[in-house]
């Protein structure tokens, strides 16, 4: 703003000043990534519960209807309230960030994957490839690679929780929430290929 413009709204009584959102309950932003549409919703603590691919408007309506059921019915998109989580996601896939600071809560995740995801970034680090039979075990569910295939697919924390480090027993990449192209592009950035 102008030096003018600035000093004409210092005249009005009471001054302006910019509106001051209220906390809500869940805030959420979406953005445009090098992988894809993303939504990021933080609870009312600051804690991220949700990294998801929205790669459209009716997958986002149903990404914050979920969010609504299972956190709180006060959403409401709040980019500033994600500033630090989106400064993360942004600098991790530019490769300048190899994990994240920000907490994470698992209110969007089943008993099981509560289990999977929490094993997870502890079992496979940056860089790493690990199977699914392989954190089977680590879990202490050899059986159940399968079981931990469907965990991850609905892992409400995409990037942050790392799943796309899982791949299948024979190397090739399967399934992944923002599809096979954002999984590559997150394994080689890792391995440093991008």
């Amino acid at each position: 703003m102008t030096d003018s413009v600035l000093e004409s709204l210092a005249t009005f009584d009471p001054p302006l000043r910019p509106p001051v959102l209220p906390v809500t309950d869940v805030s959420y932003a979406v953005d445009d990534t090098p992988i894809g549409r993303m939504l990021l919703a933080r609870n009312e603590s600051g804690a991220l519960v949700a990294s998801v691919f929205v790669p459209t408007a009716t997958e986002e309506d149903r990404w914050l209807d979920r969010l609504a059921r299972s956190v709180s019915p006060r959403v409401l998109r709040h980019p500033g309230a994600l500033d630090v989580a989106r400064r993360e996601l942004d600098d991790f896939l530019a490769g300048r960030l190899r994990s994240f600071s920000s907490p994470v809560d698992l209110a969007l995740a089943t008993s099981f994957q509560h289990t999977v995801l929490g094993r997870l970034p502890l079992r496979v680090g940056y860089g790493e490839r690990a199977t699914y039979g392989e954190l089977a075990k680590a879990i202490d569910r050899p059986s159940a690679s399968r079981a931990v295939g469907a965990a991850l697919g609905a892992n409400p924390l995409c990037v942050v929780l790392p799943c796309h480090r899982i791949v299948a027993s024979s190397g090739s990449l399967t399934g992944y929430a923002g599809g096979l192209a954002a999984k590559e592009y997150l394994l080689d950035l890792e391995s440093g290929q991008s």
